[in-house]
């Protein structure tokens, strides 16, 4: 479960479907506190049971929990409607528990996990679909077919013959949620509410990519094969004949459905042009944002961060000599500079994840100078999946197991090397890696938040967050070089520039081709990177614009908390409000306010 798709649905509360009965769980604890966290146990024991991919991806399929590990989550739309009614309950179950007597702690994560309970409730009370940042079931970057083998691959351990058993129960399983999406997406798309044509044109490319192979070298079977060779048993024969069997009929029956849903698929991008378009997308920039800023709002702050950063990097360039041209076009030239660039093979694969690797490694050794006893959490660095990497983000992150049996893992999609030049990379991996959403998410897992709280998110907070870490890499001398600057100060254009088109491209009636002219002009990044970020854009609405908007807000509480405190301010005492967990930005703010002012 990658971060952008965990952070979409606010917390693991969105997965809640209470069990009958529940509540009788949660009226035996004694006290304010005890009782309040009693009903989180509930409605999160209860999301793992709903979520087996949640339960695996957390650690929490082992031992009592194990039969979570032979199973996916049900897709089908009868689920989906029952856990509206199942997440109204578990609001019901909380709001329940009196406010009289809870501790200060407890009445702030009250106050979270509600406020993330009624954002799940949106998307399928107003609308009847998953959430109002991911409307449409398939997509380039959605759905079973996307999510499903990569799940398997990175996050389902393989240690023990039970756990290669479970692998194929999975696998037989990921032709049920295939169907069950394919139904789904036909039900939506018979309402209006189907992606713009060129994201189906590239979610067919990726699903024949997938079921192109004879079983025997689909990914599913040969990851099976890798990873079973000490584990007595005939693995990959098994998993292939399940492939033939009954993915590959599954994946050609939704062949099938996007190729006729395809036929009258609309060529606009936004989501103005699909039923209640407008309230869709407002809905998404709330819940991404956790604010109430209107498109127009964000927009206009997208061309004033826009100008802004410009201005900064055009004194960058010019004192490299780099004075022709707009900044954009001086940033596309520098991106093309041999000098720049790994070469284009898996050698220079190699070495490029050697350097993040590196530069990771050299950033943990100063975090102690900004943070008061940071975690030195393992970090793996990846390619993203070869089948996967057309409709994948350009770099992502999926949280450690909180048992400890898997590593965090930092994702960087190497389609083409040309999307990363050497001066680029240094933001890239102190966003992902520490100081960014490596170290944020390791304190929230370590911390003495309930469960609930603990792997719950808000993108406009965690993803400004990481943005934020670009910035205090940049004030531990994280960058070597004035390039290095400026390829941190183009990431921050670069999330600036999405202000703008995401707004544009969802209330401006903005087309795929008009934004992505824009993001090449603005930000000098190389054209298929910049088509690949606009196409997600078009179909995860809003997501986007949580970067930028986070950030400001971070960069907000810390001045107040430094106007507050004058000469007592600290800034590990500011980043010890990592210790609080993930929280709506006017929560966040209110945090930062409190602690200043009683360290006074």
């Amino acid at each position: 479960m990658d971060r952008r798709h965990f952070l979409a649905t606010g917390t693991a509360a969105g997965a809640v479907a209470l069990v009958p009965g529940a509540a009788l769980a949660v009226q035996t604890a004694a006290g304010g506190d005890a009782r309040l966290n009693a009903a989180f146990d509930t409605v999160f024991k209860t999301a793992l049971s709903y979520s087996p991919e949640l339960a695996t991806s957390l650690g929490f399929d082992k031992g009592p929990g194990a039969a979570a590990k032979h199973k996916l989550s049900d897709r089908s739309l009868a689920s989906k409607q029952a856990g509206l009614a199942r997440t109204r309950a578990g609001i019901a179950l909380i709001e329940g528990v009196p406010t009289a007597g809870l501790s200060k702690a407890a009445l702030l994560n009250r106050e979270v996990v509600l406020y993330s309970l009624r954002s799940q409730t949106v998307g399928q009370a107003q609308f009847g679909v998953d959430s109002p940042q991911r409307p449409f079931t398939i997509t380039q970057n959605g759905g079973s077919y996307f999510s499903v083998p990569d799940f398997l691959n990175s996050a389902h351990t393989i240690v023990t013959a039970d756990d290669a058993e479970a692998y194929l129960d999975r696998t037989t399983a990921f032709a049920t949620a295939l169907d069950q999406d394919s139904a789904v997406q036909a039900e939506q798309a018979s309402r209006g509410y189907l992606a713009p044509d060129f994201s189906l044109d590239l979610a067919l490319g990726q699903l024949a990519a997938l079921r192109k192979p004879a079983a025997a070298d689909n990914t599913l079977t040969q990851s099976i094969a890798r990873r079973t060779t000490k584990i007595p048993g005939d693995w990959a024969a098994r998993c292939a004949k399940i492939v033939e069997g009954h993915v590959y009929p599954a994946l050609d029956r939704q062949i099938a459905l996007v190729r006729k849903l395809r036929a009258n698929a609309r060529r606009s991008a936004g989501l103005w042009d699909v039923p209640k378009g407008d309230a869709l997308y407002a809905a998404a920039l709330e819940q991404a944002t956790t604010t109430k800023f209107t498109p127009d709002e964000v927009h206009k702050l997208g061309l004033q961060q826009v100008a802004e950063i410009s201005a900064q990097l055009d004194v960058i360039l010019k004192s490299q000599g780099m004075t022709k041209g707009t900044v954009g076009e001086r940033l596309t030239a520098l991106n093309a500079s041999p000098a720049q660039l790994y070469a284009d093979t898996p050698a220079g694969r190699a070495e490029l994840i050697r350097g993040l690797n590196e530069g990771n490694a050299a950033m943990q050794a100063k975090l102690a100078r900004a943070f008061n006893a940071p975690p030195n959490a393992p970090l793996n660095i990846q390619a993203v999946p070869v089948e996967i990497q057309d409709g994948a983000a350009n770099g992502y992150y999926n949280r450690a197991a909180l048992d400890g049996s898997r590593p965090a893992i930092y994702w960087i999609n190497l389609k083409s090397v040309a999307d990363w030049p050497k001066y680029t990379l240094p933001s890239l991996t102190y966003h992902e890696g520490v100081p960014g959403h490596h170290l944020q998410i390791t304190i929230a897992q370590g911390s003495s938040q309930p469960l609930i709280r603990k792997v719950g998110g808000f993108s406009a907070y965690s993803e400004g967050w990481a943005l934020y870490a670009e910035q205090v890499a940049d004030e531990l001398g994280g960058y070597a070089t004035p390039l290095e600057k400026a390829g941190y100060l183009q990431s921050f254009l670069f999330r600036a520039a999405r202000l703008v088109v995401d707004t544009g491209i969802h209330a401006k009636r903005w087309t795929r081709e008009q934004a992505t002219d824009y993001m090449v002009a603005t930000t000098g990044f190389a054209r298929p990177r910049s088509q690949r970020e606009i196409e997600r854009y078009c179909t995860q609405a809003g997501q986007a614009c949580s970067y930028k908007v986070g950030h400001i807000a971070w960069l907000r509480a810390r001045d107040n908390a430094r106007k507050i405190m004058g000469a007592k301010y600290d800034v590990k005492a500011f980043h010890d409000v990592l210790q609080e967990g993930a929280v709506p930005l006017v929560i966040l703010e209110r945090l930062v306010e409190e602690r200043a002012r009683a360290m006074v």
